[in-house]
């Protein structure tokens, strides 16, 4: 393990080792009845359970075991190599970045959708506040369960405003752009299915699934599929203006 640990950049270990500790802290608190997630995940700006640091404590959240596994996986595969080229500064920077970007597009969206939504309830009568109020109570006795309202604009409101992102998928898709931006051409290896591929054509396929799954917004689906469009578009604009006019690898 030491070996391992010792042959990865700095940010990429540390920011492994961070995940890791925050997963476990995670499960141990809300074994103990600590609302992690709640607390730590990330809302929707005009959410009552909105605050400024989840910004940046919802990328260091996961979902699951294979949420963090795979997140992991390809920040240690092409974020090593990024922070091989860039320097662990550069390399940070680009990492936060993406992450908060991923962040603020979801957000936004969700934020637009919320106000489209609040002013149907204010032209029905209902106090926001009240509504508000009455959310923020519940959640905070019952931080495991889905907020019952009593019909569908309410309960669109509420699953608006409760429903937190985590994870650091954003910033992922941020890194991988920019390996498929240094090293288009690098053959890669697939786990599901085990084949191989280029770096550009894989983040081609996973940027453009990621696309059409934010447009058609599947109720049912819980990925926040904007928050990754967010990361590799905020991944390939500073990719782009940092090695204009230099080479690209292999």
């Amino acid at each position: 393990m030491n070996n391992i640990l010792g042959n990865m950049p700095p940010v990429v270990k540390n920011l492994l080792i961070l995940n890791v500790i925050m997963f476990v802290v995670t499960y141990l608190g809300e074994m103990q009845g600590i609302p992690m997630t709640t607390l730590l995940g990330g809302y929707v700006f005009s959410s009552p359970l909105f605050e400024p640091y989840q910004m940046v404590s919802h990328f260091f959240m996961h979902g699951g075991l294979f949420h963090i596994f795979f997140n992991m996986f390809a920040l240690v595969i092409f974020g090593s190599a990024l922070e091989q080229v860039w320097g662990p500064k550069r390399f940070f920077i680009f990492y936060v970045a993406t992450a908060l970007g991923a962040f603020v597009l979801h957000q936004l969206v969700g934020y637009i959708e919320l106000v489209s939504i609040k002013n149907e309830l204010t032209e029905l009568g209902y106090n926001i506040n009240q509504i508000n109020n009455e959310i923020t109570d519940f959640v905070s006795k019952n931080p495991k369960y889905k907020v019952p309202m009593s019909n569908a604009l309410l309960q669109s409101y509420a699953d608006g405003v409760t429903a937190p992102v985590v994870g650091a998928s954003g910033a992922v898709y941020g890194v991988l752009v920019g390996f498929g931006y240094l090293f288009p051409n690098t053959q890669l290896m697939l786990l599901f299915p085990p084949i191989p591929i280029k770096a550009k054509w894989l983040v081609i396929i996973l940027v453009g699934a990621a696309f059409l799954f934010s447009i058609q917004r599947n109720p049912g689906d819980n990925i926040a599929h904007l928050a990754h469009l967010g990361g590799a578009l905020v991944g390939f604009i500073i990719v782009y203006f940092w090695q204009k006019n230099k080479r690209k690898f292999y």
